[in-house]
């Protein structure tokens, strides 16, 4: 299982002297940006701009002959909006950067070489440019007979070890990110738990990492309620999977839970068939906390992190949970089944309860957990719910990181939707404010000094519509990039 994902090299040569079949440079406001020292060309890029209509305008694209004194094929123009190099607000310099280089790389699949010279002159401003084209040059083709992907990149930038490094940095970003996309995409038919577990182990092999597997056996065993009652529909059995990066000398611990449900039918509390059509994206919670912790370990960051991934399937088969089941779940408490398709909740709260008992600094759990996230915030901005500490540190580390992210509350109010006279909680709670309510839910299972925050990723995890920057259609690799930002302020 691999994805398609163009690695790039990085150079600090004239983007005039750039030997390549595509030069990419960005445009503002009808002007060409990135020439210093190549006046003329610069002067025949403008006008040519102005002949074809191109504004800059955010996002767009238009290819044009090399004008003489530039040493590529072609050129590309990708417009940057309104970006202003001396803008105060870092991020979204480098978010106008990251999205026109992706805009790009989506722009020239089967070009041979690409140089790519946008306007960064911060070693942020390089790792943003190299992310943005490793995201934008990204395509899942495993299943596909046609291959038509970008070819050699050369991220063009300032000369200094910094920006060479923050180069190497974007690439292992882009990298991770790529690889939660790839599992995100793969069919159900070929990604279920027990098979995701050993893609995992692979992974980690490959890092030397350490992971623990829990079967059926296991699960049953160690009082696992929820994960086992949402996967004991299915004839490909439930797994959790627990993956440690501890390098010496590490003071902090971070801990990542992510839902991995592989395939979500509703269980018997069936869903509509249209809405079944993208649910092999509800296990894009565990691929984005799995590749961060790979990313962070490639990253050789000093700091601790534990990633749980509760993997289950949701199916009606004759041995499916059923309304009104009764389960306990492994923190001891006990839920009763009132909607068999409110089973993202379950499987976390049960990984939650584990990871909880480890006390580390930072709790953070990722999944495409309700379509009440949808409806509330769209579907490019997940919500950040949980303890103020926590959750001011989700916010903060996706700005940098370019995610949209917003702050949520959990009113006390919420909990009393999950009243149950069978048992402690009931496992769906009110409609209105549905998003609210789930985390409401979750929070039953952690204790309560703990440093935690819950990310609904349900809509930004999979894009239904065009792709966009550096975002593509289907898998996003949602919230990868942050909790990796996360443990960069933490270490």
């Amino acid at each position: 299982m691999a994805g398609a994902s163009t690695l790039s090299s990085y150079s600090t040569t004239s983007p005039a002297k750039a030997t390549a079949s595509v030069l990419v440079l960005a445009a503002a406001d009808s002007t060409v940006l990135g020439l210093a020292g190549a006046k003329a060309a610069k002067t025949a890029l403008d006008d040519a701009a102005q002949a074809i209509g191109f504004s800059g305008k955010a996002g767009s694209t238009a290819r044009v002959p090399a004008p003489k004194g530039i040493a590529a094929d072609s050129v590309l123009l990708v417009g940057l909006g309104d970006y202003d190099a001396d803008d105060s607000d870092v991020a979204a310099t480098a978010e106008s950067l990251r999205r026109g280089a992706g805009a790009a790389l989506r722009a020239l699949d089967g070009v041979e070489s690409i140089a790519l010279a946008l306007p960064a002159a911060t070693p942020a401003e390089v790792e943003a440019v190299t992310v943005g084209a490793g995201l934008g040059a990204y395509r899942f083709l495993d299943y596909r007979s046609e291959d038509r992907t970008p070819g050699a990149i050369t991220v063009i930038g300032p000369k200094g070890k910094t920006f060479a490094a923050a180069h190497d940095a974007g690439e292992v970003i882009a990298a991770a990110t790529n690889r939660a996309r790839d599992l995100v995409n793969t069919p159900p038919l070929d990604l279920y738990p027990e098979s995701y577990a050993e893609i995992v182990k692979d992974q980690a092999k490959d890092r030397k990492l350490k992971v623990t597997v829990l079967g059926e056996k296991e699960l049953r065993a160690g009082g696992y309620g929820g994960i086992i009652g949402v996967g004991q529909g299915s004839t490909r059995g439930p797994r959790l999977v627990k993956v440690e990066y501890a390098p010496r000398g590490a003071k902090r611990h971070l801990s990542f839970v992510g839902k991995g449900i592989t395939f979500d039918s509703g269980g018997i509390s069936l869903k509509p068939a249209k809405s079944m059509e993208d649910m092999k994206s509800d296990m894009a919670g565990s691929a984005a906390v799995v590749q961060a912790l790979f990313g962070i370990a490639d990253l050789k960051l000093p700091v601790r992190v534990t990633a749980w991934l509760p993997l289950a399937e949701n199916m009606p088969g004759s041995s499916a949970q059923r309304p009104s089941d009764v389960l306990k779940m492994r923190s001891g408490k006990t839920v009763e089944v009132t909607n068999t398709d409110a089973e993202g909740r379950l499987v976390l709260a049960d990984a939650l309860t584990d990871a909880g008992e480890e006390n580390p600094d930072l709790l953070i759990d990722v999944a495409t957990l309700t379509g009440a996230q949808i409806v509330a915030l769209g579907e490019r901005t997940s919500g950040v719910m949980g303890s103020e500490t926590a959750r001011a540190e989700v916010i903060a580390s996706a700005s940098v990181a370019g995610e949209q992210m917003w702050a949520m509350p959990i009113p006390e109010e919420m909990l009393s939707g999950f009243d149950s006279t069978a048992a402690d909680l009931t496992n769906s709670g009110p409609r209105p404010g549905g998003m609210l309510a789930a985390a409401a839910f979750l929070r039953e299972f952690v204790g309560e000094d703990a440093n935690w925050a819950h990310i609904d990723i349900a809509g930004p995890s999979f894009n239904g519509s065009a792709p966009f920057g550096y975002t593509p259609k289907a898998a996003t690799g949602a919230a990868v990039r942050t909790l990796i930002e996360i443990a960069k302020a933490q270490a």
